[in-house]
């Protein structure tokens, strides 16, 4: 009882190749997943910033206000209790700041510049940055602080 070759090769002829019509989503639920746990967690260590204690104000929210983890794309000066002060994260001296500001705007003088001043900083120095700043052209100056209601 064997069968001709033939009679075997004409049946598998006959059948015709079907393309799989289901999308399988459980993969693509799982890398999902995977990617938004890792988003989750790095997010809040991307946040920069040398940790101050801010001055507080009791001024209401606005929609024009700035809150300290809006992501606005702006250079942050920052200066601490000791008068040490940073650019970005970076330590700097107050006679080349200016031509560190210009070097990392590349000549834009229209860029947002954050200054953050601790709550203990001498407004003298604070004051001298943003002078200088204001004197080389930067007009788009901003004092961050907190609100009066944030616990940090």
């Amino acid at each position: 009882m064997a069968f001709s070759s033939k009679q075997a090769s004409s049946r598998i002829r006959r059948r015709r190749y079907r393309p799989l019509s289901e999308i399988n989503v459980t993969p693509f639920v799982d890398v999902m997943l995977v990617l938004l746990v890792v988003f989750m967690v790095t997010a809040p260590l991307l946040t920069i910033g040398i940790p101050l204690d801010l001055p507080k104000s009791d001024q209401s929210s606005s929609s024009d206000s700035l809150a300290l983890n809006d992501t606005v794309e702006a250079v942050t000066i920052t200066i601490d209790v000791d008068g040490n002060l940073f650019l970005a994260e970076e330590p700097t001296t107050f006679d080349t700041i200016i031509d560190e500001v210009i070097a990392q705007t590349g000549d834009n003088r229209d860029v947002d510049i954050h200054v953050r001043g601790a709550q203990g900083a001498d407004y003298g120095l604070v004051w001298k940055v943003m002078n200088d700043l204001h004197v080389a052209g930067y007009s788009r100056l901003s004092l961050l602080g907190r609100h009066a209601s944030d616990a940090r």
